[in-house]
């Protein structure tokens, strides 16, 4: 397809776990380069997924359908119904194909540097670079394999990510910044190589530094100090940040849109609660004999002929039920599972919170809030607190509320508003729109780009935002 003068282009900037408030908002006045996107684009708050996590979302951003149909529900998932075997979803596993994978095969020009699902790195019409969840040690990291050495050669090995659970924070600023700085390096050189029809970027350092520094720079955190040596990082990020946005926006032209968008958002963490030992405590996971504070449930002594039902720990809790002909030592009769499930459902609600109050608990159905249900979705899925509390899947704990996460440092926990902007250099009319839901990312920039939307899309173009009309080619 010709690339000639006319021709619609786009430049996708993806931040992870950007909150509106910080980008639009404190930081704004550090981002000359968002700034001058914001006053001449249409921005939002992007609602994002249920569960409000990198993955699904990314994967639903940018296929335009739900994570139930993806059979995307986190970063783990169980296999086959078992007790302590995972996986992690990957490029591989997308039933429907991603905004890339359409352009490419209608002969669009693509470059993707590190997008989620990334890993293996799938075959495009030009360049892919692995995502943020490739394996350490993995064979292939690029699409096409030999950009992986070529890129080394003069970068250095790749940074994927960073160890963000950390309790050395100067060092892991640098190691953030040192990442963040890579990545859009090796953007501005690809971005030259050719005019690409789509290129896009996905940078995971907006996401570390506010899991690993929410309580230093955010006073509305619980641990929040005022003067604290960190109290200003993430004006010094986000600078950082907008000065690579900055270098890449000089590489465009009028006829390239650009989009910016983050997966979900970030807030402070309130804590943990234990949800296998709230399990135990309520009679419906049973425990052979007492385990030492931090016991994983994989590790745990489960007499599985007296289980009912049990959970996985995360930004929410996973629980299923263990059901007779379906898991290996299944203790439910099926026809048992409606008055189980209602029992529990009632004893969720009651939940109280630390101090006595509601903790507030909304369990979803999979099968009821998504339009199909693929792979191997958890039985319901449980926000606590408004999703400022996780869930805690060890066991073994002196109280069921954990002021720490229970698999190493963390600050803060994810929102469900996230960000979007949408920047025409023909258009230029900086307005604010209403919360659009993430699935509508796909056949927006569909249509912006002036390229037919596949039926099997769920998500609609967002409104008010059309494309310009097209010069000739």
């Amino acid at each position: 397809m010709s690339t000639g003068s006319g021709h619609r282009r786009l430049l996708a900037i993806g931040l992870d776990s950007a909150p509106p408030e910080f980008l639009f908002g404190r930081c704004l006045p550090e981002m000359p380069n968002m700034r001058r996107l914001v006053e001449g684009g249409v921005r939002g708050v992007l609602r994002t997924t249920d569960p409000p996590i990198s993955i699904p979302a990314w994967a639903v951003m940018f296929t335009g359908v739900d994570p139930g149909t993806l059979g995307f529900y986190g970063f783990r998932h169980r296999l086959h119904h078992s007790y302590n075997q995972n996986y992690a979803p990957s490029s591989t596993l997308l039933p429907v194909p991603s905004l890339w994978k359409i352009l490419s095969d209608r002969g669009r020009r693509v470059c993707v540097v590190g997008m989620p699902p990334g890993y293996p790195p799938p075959p495009v019409n030009g360049y892919y670079i692995s995502d943020f969840l490739t394996p350490g040690g993995a064979p292939e990291t690029t699409y096409p394999p030999a950009l992986a050495k070529e890129l080394e050669a003069r970068y250095g090995p790749y940074r994927f990510d960073v160890t963000f659970r950390a309790t050395e924070r100067h060092q892991l600023y640098r190691d953030i910044v040192a990442m963040t700085q890579q990545h859009f390096a090796i953007a501005e050189e690809l971005y030259t190589r050719e005019r690409w029809d789509v290129f896009a970027i996905h940078e995971v350092g907006t996401d570390r530094l506010h899991h690993a520094f929410t309580k230093y720079f955010d006073p509305t955190h619980q641990d929040y100090q005022h003067g604290n040596p960190f109290e200003h990082v993430v004006e010094d990020y986000y600078r950082i940040v907008d000065q690579s946005i900055g270098r890449l926006l000089s590489l465009i032209d009028d006829d390239t849109i650009v989009f910016v968008g983050s997966d979900h958002g970030s807030m402070p963490m309130s804590g943990c609660f234990c949800i296998n030992q709230w399990l135990v405590e309520k009679g419906y996971l049973s425990i052979r004999h007492p385990v030492p504070a931090g016991t994983p449930l994989e590790k745990a002594p489960v007499d599985w002929s007296r289980t009912s039902v049990w959970g996985a720990g995360g930004y929410y809790a996973r629980l299923f039920f263990n059901i007779r002909g379906r898991e290996p030592e299944g203790s439910l009769e099926p026809a048992q599972v409606p008055e189980v499930r209602a029992r529990l459902l009632r004893d969720l609600a009651a939940i109280p919170g630390r101090d006595g109050q509601p903790l507030s608990v909304e369990v979803l159905d999979p099968h009821q809030v998504y339009q199909q249900v693929r792979g191997d979705p958890p039985d319901l899925m449980a926000y606590f607190g408004h999703l400022r509390w996780r869930s805690a899947g060890s066991l073994g704990h002196p109280t069921l509320y954990l002021r720490e996460n229970d698999t190493g440092p963390d600050d803060a926990v994810h929102s469900f508003e996230g960000i979007f902007l949408v920047y025409d250099p023909k258009v230029k009319d900086g307005r604010e729109i209403a919360a659009q839901p993430i699935v509508d990312v796909t056949p927006t920039l569909l249509e912006l780009l002036g390229e037919p939307i596949p039926g099997h899309i769920q998500g609609r173009v967002m409104p008010g935002i059309r494309p310009v009309a097209r010069t000739s080619s």
